[in-house]
């Protein structure tokens, strides 16, 4: 069973999250304040397939939480991650984003909102891949990106024989840019196709995304660049090998 983290410090809240999420079928665990949730994720990371994640908390708030979870704190540090913020500020959301956080959504939330962007982060992150019958995951495609090889249905990017760890949305992003490489694709166009227009999202959240994958591209020596087009989008090179 999908066992789901939820990190919220106001009771009425963290309830109504328990409600919705254990009628989707999952197992919700309640913590009160940061300092507790992060030694329950650091004895038992290995038991959650999610986070729903408060930003403003006592003890330690979850900017603090987060880094600790994506700095690999536990051992999965892959988890997806979203941020419950009351702050309806532009600069909160793009700073969640820079921590690592997948998916944010505003105090009052729809619960059924909530849910559904839970199991949009689950369907990126590929849970169950491994419990599909054998022909369904054959049907993947993988692509070589030069030195990379990019798997679809493992949800991989390998470089040689070393894995490069990427977020959902950053996989994402690369699957939509290595589709048209060195064919430069819009804002607008990556928002759509990876984000599927959710409500709230803007095309700075484009940048934010691009900008964590574009490093993690180069530290792994990938040899595969995103390239700004200015006032465009980005599009996608490969270096020859």
């Amino acid at each position: 069973m999908t066992r789901v983290l939820v990190v919220e410090d106001d009771p009425a809240i963290a309830d109504l999250v328990r409600l919705y999420v254990a009628h989707a079928g999952w197992e919700p665990d309640l913590v009160g304040d940061g300092a507790e949730a992060l030694r329950r994720w650091e004895a038992n990371a290995a038991a959650y397939d999610l986070v729903v994640l408060d930003l403003m908390l006592p003890g330690l708030d979850g900017r603090g939480l987060c880094r600790r979870i994506r700095d690999g704190l536990g051992g999965k540090p892959d988890v997806p991650i979203l941020m419950l913020t009351a702050l309806d500020d532009r600069r909160d959301t793009l700073e969640g984003f820079a921590l690592g956080a997948d998916d944010y959504l505003t105090k009052p939330f729809d619960p059924d909102e909530l849910v559904a962007r839970l199991k949009a982060l689950l369907r990126r992150a590929g849970a169950g891949v491994e419990n599909r019958p054998s022909g369904e995951r054959a049907r993947g495609e993988v692509r070589r990106l030069g030195r990379s090889t990019l798997d679809l249905a493992a949800r991989r990017l390998t470089v040689g024989s070393a894995e490069v760890p990427l977020r959902p949305r950053e996989f994402d992003l690369l699957v939509a840019l290595a589709a048209r490489p060195g064919v430069v694709c819009s804002r607008d166009f990556l928002l759509e196709r990876v984000w599927d227009n959710e409500p709230g999202e803007e095309t700075r959240t484009v940048d934010v995304h691009v900008s964590r994958l574009r490093d993690r591209l180069a530290a792994a020596g990938s040899g595969v660049s995103i390239e700004t087009v200015r006032g465009i989008g980005y599009r996608l090179t490969v270096a020859a090998d």
